[in-house]
């Protein structure tokens, strides 16, 4: 986005470092992620990352209220997705921007949608390092903002998440994690902080006591989870045999409540209001559909990764819900093909990652993740056969990268 770097790193450009690129990725961990890795990291300039903090001020004002606990009530929808022991604040939050064009012909981002859950904060580690390695980079250019380097990054997460906790009696919990198009972040955090990557059913449980097998056959006590299981795909594993269950009390610390999926998501969105967030509705809340329903987009409260989203929405397609307090409708946002690459420039959503600063009591931006697409969504099949495509990292500009 910032034309001479852009320009400088299109010219020198070729496949030859791209493909060394992605073998020194796999090679960490002698895997190949199940994504598509773009071809180049994103230059932020400036002013665009002003916006997208002051976007992040705007959202976390409401989310710290007093009363957000309040208002966020009738999130969860289900009696067996309330767990217990909420904490008293998200851990980690995630506010994904479509990046557009204001009337000034400036970048500016819009709010899409975002999450009171983990994202990829190990892997993106290691693509920063491997882009560094990979390419020559221009200097005062980070991932990281207000100078936060790398090795202060990776001590906030081993902090937050292992704290003074014998790493071995901290779990990362999935579904089948080896299967999970995200598992190689799940190496990148065991790397990292040491801690047991652990499916579900592999989670013993005794009264209130958590514990897992290890592999000389001791039973090793948990003390904190480090959740990362989606009740969406839970809900359709009846065929998972468990021990726990997220209702259950145990003796445990949840590293990222799971309450917050819901409480922080989709549900959020008609409670905020700032200049770069769309207009979101309620669809149980409104009296009548909006005339311009084509500027609309549906999108279902808790469906991750994009699922159940409906571009082109009819007021057909409205009155077959049945539940509609499941949905809401959002303004649709104008993404605008803003990275130049060989051949048509791309779409570029960031995602700013913020993680819970107990010293400070905020949400602290501490990394970024950036989607490039060239489709009429960001998702993998809308960008099938296309290049320059994918996952990245946003470098921005007036940030030392240490």
């Amino acid at each position: 986005m910032i034309k001479p770097y852009r320009e400088a790193f299109n010219k020198h450009f070729t496949q030859e470092k791209y493909q060394a690129f992605l073998a020194k990725i796999n090679k960490e961990f002698n895997y190949e992620a199940p994504f598509r890795i773009a071809e180049t990291p994103v230059f932020i300039p400036k002013l665009l990352k002003e916006r997208l903090l002051e976007a992040c001020q705007d959202i976390n004002k409401v989310l710290n209220r007093p009363d957000f606990k309040e208002l966020t009530k009738e999130a969860i929808k289900l009696p067996e997705h309330i767990v217990p022991d909420e904490d008293y604040q998200s851990r980690f939050l995630q506010m994904d921007f479509g990046i557009c064009i204001d009337e000034e012909g400036n970048y500016t981002p819009q709010l899409i949608e975002l999450q009171g859950f983990p994202s990829l904060y190990f892997f993106q580690d290691l693509l920063l390092q491997t882009y560094e390695e990979s390419y020559d980079l221009p200097h005062r250019f980070s991932p990281h903002v207000n100078g936060l380097s790398r090795k202060e990054y990776k001590k906030m997460l081993l902090d937050e998440i292992i704290g003074d906790t014998d790493p071995k009696q901290v779990v990362l919990l999935e579904i089948e994690p080896e299967k999970q198009v995200t598992y190689i972040d799940f190496l990148c955090a065991q790397k990292m902080l040491g801690l047991k990557v652990l499916c579900i059913s592999k989670m013993k449980k005794d009264g209130t006591r958590l514990y897992y097998i290890d592999d000389d056959g001791n039973e090793v006590t948990i003390k904190k989870i480090y959740n990362r299981v989606i009740f969406d795909e839970l809900d359709k594993r009846s065929d998972l045999k468990r021990e726990f269950y997220f209702k259950d009390k145990v003796d445990v610390e949840w590293v990222g409540h799971p309450n917050w999926f819901f409480r922080i998501s989709k549900y959020t969105m008609p409670l905020l209001k700032s200049k770069y967030v769309p207009e979101c509705l309620y669809l149980d809340r409104i009296d009548s559909y909006p005339e311009n329903l084509s500027d609309y987009v549906l999108k279902p409260l808790y469906s991750f990764a994009g699922s159940g989203v409906k571009l082109h929405v009819t007021k057909e397609d409205l009155d077959a819900i049945e539940d509609k307090s499941n949905f809401i409708l959002q303004k649709r946002v104008n993404y605008v093909p803003v990275v130049e690459t060989l051949d048509v420039p791309a779409k570029c959503e960031i995602r700013i990652m913020t993680l819970w600063n107990r010293k400070k009591g905020e949400a602290q931006v501490v990394n970024n993740l950036v989607r490039l697409s060239k489709g009429e969504m960001v998702g993998v099949r809308y960008n099938k056969d296309k290049e320059w495509v994918g996952a990245t990292i946003g470098f921005f500009e007036d940030e030392p990268r240490y």
